[in-house]
């Protein structure tokens, strides 16, 4: 099957591409591509105008200035071996690793993952770690969107039609913090049935700031807020942590679909956050 008839678009300036989205009907950003353009011949999608951003450069930046800011259009190659990133956001060049393959990350950008929000996506698990800001903007007026308020539902962020997703801003943690990255897929490249990521500080043994998101098990990606909370301000020891996230672990809505069971997830994510936990403090008390 083929993709339906639509009108094709290509700006080469953001306000150009603005301009498109505010009197065009039904349109759909062409970024990376890597999830519209099999949506689009599966005529999953049926738009009335495609617009093609991959000529607007000065979405595809990466600086820090107390925040490492991220053009939405920044491919998932550059982020996995960017000087900035390595620096700063250690654990997104980590999940990276879990995500597609050398060609997919040719294309991929970071804007897309968080604008397709799929359950099992690594980079919107990344940004909820941070409590990242994304910045959208439209003909009229840029705004911020909090990452905690960014997923509505199951594939369908808090943006408006006219708008597009224009820059990630991230806060780094400062040092000394460990963080872990756990997954796990069916093969390798796969979209995650569970994936854990956290960021970690200790004080003395002590559990002093912790932070933990989690994907593929619900139907959006999110923090892990019920565990944080148990483990904050208590003492690091492994076997407590596995007694401690029993009862958070309970709470979660775990999906079943085609690949494996709800109960079956809730197994595996138990695993992956302890192993996660034991990654992040390895490298805190390293440090």
């Amino acid at each position: 099957m083929k993709a339906s008839a639509f009108s094709y678009h290509k700006p080469i300036s953001l306000e150009d591409a603005l301009s498109l989205l505010e009197s065009e009907e039904e349109v759909k950003i062409l970024a990376g591509g890597q999830s519209l353009m099999p949506m689009l011949n599966m005529r999953f999608v049926q738009p009335e105008a495609v617009i093609d951003v991959n000529e607007i450069e000065e979405l595809a930046t990466i600086s820090f200035n107390d925040n490492v800011e991220i053009g939405a259009l920044t491919r998932q190659k550059t982020l996995g071996t960017h000087s900035i990133i390595k620096q700063h956001l250690p654990i997104m060049q980590e999940a990276l690793k879990w995500v597609g393959h050398f060609q997919t990350q040719s294309r991929g950008t970071i804007g897309g993952s968080l604008c397709h929000l799929d359950p099992a996506s690594e980079l919107p698990m990344i940004a909820l770690l941070y409590d990242a800001e994304l910045e959208v903007a439209s003909k009229s007026a840029t705004r911020i969107i909090p990452m905690k308020e960014w997923a509505l539902a199951y594939m369908m962020p808090s943006i408006a039609p006219e708008e597009l997703l224009t820059k990630i801003l991230i806060k780094p943690w400062g040092m000394p913090y460990g963080y872990g990255f756990q997954e796990f897929a069916r093969r390798h490249g796969d979209f995650a049935i569970a994936a854990v990521g956290c960021l970690l500080k200790l004080q003395d043994g002590v559990i002093s700031e912790i932070a933990i998101s989690i994907g593929g098990v619900e139907d959006v990606p999110r923090r892990f807020i019920e565990c944080e909370d148990v483990l904050r301000g208590s003492k690091y020891d492994i076997e407590e942590v596995k007694k401690q996230i029993i009862g958070p672990l309970d709470q979660i809505n775990y999906i079943d679909d085609s690949l494996v069971t709800g109960s079956y997830r809730q197994k595996l994510l138990k695993g992956l956050l302890v192993r996660s936990i034991e990654q992040a403090a390895s490298r805190a008390n390293s440090l």
